[in-house]
């Protein structure tokens, strides 16, 4: 039987052609931005890509397998910043991106057990569909590692 032995959260510059309107959340795809068009000026939502004070990065959560496979749980999430990039540290990077895989913060009426609960349930039910045996709670006591592309890590290095 296959069993999921960690979690591992994949970081990444999320880097775009310029001249295109990127939603890190993957809600929108990227589109031409028209000349005459006005850009967006606050976040989140679409924004100017190309922008150097915004730094973009891509989240993508996994589920290691101990045969080696990995299985892609989430890969829609991210984040930007337009601030304190400069003092950003690797070990920064790592907190966020196990934060933007979730556990989401609770919706009203919801405490954090219950959205965690559901966020661990989702992930568990998201591997039974893919033939794996997980447990909710299993998958929450797991390891969960965070790997910085050499694209990040160079931006850090850079800063």
């Amino acid at each position: 039987m296959t069993a999921v032995v960690r979690l591992e959260t994949a970081a990444d510059l999320d880097v775009e052609e310029p001249g295109t309107f990127h939603d890190v959340g993957g809600g929108q795809q990227d589109q031409p931005v028209p000349s005459d068009q006005a850009r967006p000026a606050l976040w989140p939502g679409p924004r100017p890509v190309g922008d150097p004070r915004q730094v973009s990065v891509s989240a993508t959560l996994s589920a290691v397998l101990d045969d080696g496979r990995r299985i892609t749980l989430l890969d829609d999430r991210g984040w930007g910043s337009t601030e304190h990039w400069d003092a950003t540290t690797v070990e920064e990077i790592e907190d966020m991106a196990r934060t933007v895989v979730g556990p989401d913060e609770p919706v009203e009426g919801q405490t954090y057990e219950e959205a965690a609960a559901t966020h661990w349930a989702y992930l568990a039910a998201l591997l039974r569909g893919q033939g794996v045996i997980a447990d909710a709670k299993v998958l929450r006591s797991l390891p969960h590692d965070v790997v910085l592309s050499e694209r990040l890590r160079t931006r850090v290095r850079r800063t």
